[in-house]
Formats: C-alpha cells, sequence, structure tokens
C-alpha cells in the first residue's frame, strides 16, 4: 500500500476514534446551568425533566471500547501499511502451491507461527484436492452426468459466476450470456467451456458511428433485425445489406457469427445486449467491450474442470428413456 493510502487509512481512522472520544466528553460537560440530578423547570403531562447525566456503565463501556480501539491497532494491521507489532496475517500470501503450503503450516507450528487461516486451508486441500485430482482425470463432457460432480460444480458455479449469469444460469442483458441454451459465443464444447474460463474473454464489437453515420447506422439495424426475421423497412435493409460488407469479416456474410472470433449469431433471437431496434442501434453506434474474467488463478485447472462440467450439462440433458 502506498504512503498516500497509509497516511489517509490512518487520518480517517484514528480520526474517527478521536472524534468518538471528544464527542463522549462533550455530551458529560453540563452546559445547562442547572445542577446535575436538579429540575430542568419542565413538566409535561405529570412527567418531569430531569438534568440527568449520562448512565455511568455506558459512559465506561464506551471508554473501553476506544481504549480497545487503539490496543488493537497498535498490535495488528489496520492502520494502512503498518503491520502491528505482532505481525499478524491471515494468510501466508507466498504459498503457490500445496506442498509449500504444507511445508508452510509445519514449519509455523514448530516456530509457534501458528497463522490459523493457512492452516484451514491447508487442512482443506489436503481433504478435497484429491477429490478434484479425479474429477479432473474424466473428460467434461462425460463428467457432465456424474451427480456428484455436477452438484459440486453447481456450488462453485453458485459462489463464483452466479453474480453475473444468475443463480439459474440464465444470463441477463448487458453482456451477460444464457449458459443453459445451446447458443455460444466461443463454443460450447468442454474444451472451449474450459479455455473460456481458464482465459477469460474480450469482446472487440467496434463502434461504427463515426464511419457510417447515422443515416448508415439505420440502414444497418434495418438488415440485421430482417436476418431474423423481423419486419422492417425493406428499402432501409437493402441499402444495409450493401453496407453489411464490413460486418461480414467477423459475423459472416450470411450473418451467422463466427465462434473463433466470438463474433455472434445476428440471424437467430438471441441477443446478447437486448434484440430491440434501439438495443441493436447502441451496439451498432457505440460498440461493446465486455469482460468474462478468467478464474485460472481463483480456482484452479482441476476446479474449472468440474464448473465447465456443470455449465456442460445445463445445455446437453441426458435424453429421456
Amino acid at each position: 500500500m502506498s504512503t498516500f493510502w497509509t497516511i489517509w487509512i490512518s487520518v480517517i481512522t484514528l480520526g474517527s476514534i478521536i472524534g468518538c472520544f471528544v464527542l463522549l466528553r462533550w455530551c458529560l460537560t453540563n452546559f445547562t446551568g442547572v445542577e446535575e440530578g436538579k429540575s430542568m423547570g419542565h413538566e409535561f403531562d405529570g412527567i418531569e425533566e430531569v438534568n440527568n447525566p449520562l448512565p455511568k456503565w455506558w459512559t465506561i463501556l464506551f471508554y473501553v471500547t476506544i481504549v480497545f480501539g487503539l490496543i488493537y491497532l497498535v498490535l495488528y494491521p489496520g492502520l494502512g501499511s503498518y503491520k502491528g507489532l505482532w505481525d499478524w496475517k491471515s494468510s501466508n500470501q507466498n504459498i503457490q502451491s500445496l506442498e509449500e503450503s504444507r511445508q508452510a503450516r509445519q514449519d509455523a507450528m514448530e516456530s509457534g507461527d501458528y497463522v490459523q487461516y493457512d492452516v484451514e486451508l491447508t487442512k482443506a486441500a489436503e481433504r478435497f484436492d484429491p477429490i478434484f485430482e479425479a474429477f479432473a482425470q474424466v473428460p467434461v463432457e462425460e463428467l457432465a452426468f456424474d451427480e456428484d460432480a455436477v452438484k459440486v460444480g453447481r456450488r462453485l458455479f453458485l459462489q463464483n459466476c452466479a453474480q453475473c449469469h444468475g443463480s439459474d444460469a440464465r444470463g441477463q442483458n448487458g453482456g451477460f450470456p444464457n449458459l443453459t441454451d445451446d447458443d455460444w459465443l466461443y463454443g460450447g464444447s468442454g474444451a472451449k467451456i474450459k479455455e473460456t474460463l481458464i482465459n477469460g474473454r474480450q469482446a472487440a464489437m467496434p463502434a461504427w458511428l463515426d464511419a457510417m453515420g447515422e443515416q448508415g447506422i439505420e440502414e444497418v439495424v434495418a438488415y440485421v433485425l430482417s436476418l431474423s426475421g423481423r419486419q422492417v423497412d425493406q428499402q432501409l435493409a437493402n441499402k444495409g445489406e450493401a453496407r453489411f460488407a464490413v460486418c461480414a469479416a467477423c459475423h459472416g456474410q450470411d450473418g451467422k457469427g463466427n465462434q473463433a472470433l466470438g463474433a455472434p449469431n445476428l440471424t437467430d433471437n438471441t441477443w446478447l445486449y437486448g434484440g430491440s431496434k434501439r438495443a441493436v442501434t447502441e451496439t451498432l453506434k457505440y460498440g461493446r467491450n465486455g469482460v468474462m474474467p478468467s478464474f485460472k488463478k481463483t480456482l484452479g485447472e482441476d476446479k474449472i474442470h468440474v464448473v465447465a462440467a456443470y455449465v456442460y450439462s445445463l445445455s446437453n440433458q441426458p435424453e429421456s428413456e
């Protein structure tokens, strides 16, 4: 953490604690001119207002929390890059493998530097890594019909993917594709799904407003909508077909897309950012640059293999007998 942010965080944190202390002292000061415990001279509905101080137990507890906060910040990290006198940390960020994690755990226990979170991670890895390693030996297309693997994959999906694709994996407008149908931007094979999860994806739909102008955009929109059977102004669509040549480089001359480039099929009714005339116009005018993050460091390839099997299972259900 930079010096600036260390100072920024420290000032806000310590300022808040000091502010609480000043507020408490201010509240304990008698500004009324009436002796504590005496009547304020107000009475309503038989209830008389008395100048009572804050309760002793409450005041003492407030002081205790302030002192506790200061002691905590001296001993533990909390003020930017300051590590605290006890040099405590939740985990060893330098551990790169399970074997190194086991060794770090052993060294920590022998030296007395016992990092509980790190130990829990090591225990979990020792228990579950062999399971994921076994799953990874089975092809995605086959693993997709293993009930236990699919259950594990679904849990991982809910923890890591549902924020964008939804808990039902049906996606949403705005660049988050539905994973339950058979429409795939980059391919729906087990290998392609894994490739997407491991490396991520970066969309590259350019903006065409400057090159085509408003009239050109309107014409191409009419043609694109006609590809999926929509009712459009045919004269505009005919002119848009001639302009579509620049789009065909990615989407193909027939508009059916190109999975090698992630260019969507424009002849169906599956739309990543919405299929209304307005939405398609915005796409052509301003372009799209959606990002699918890489999960290689987050999950590792063995867990990605299981997630890929779950995703594959969503659009490849077994046929009913």
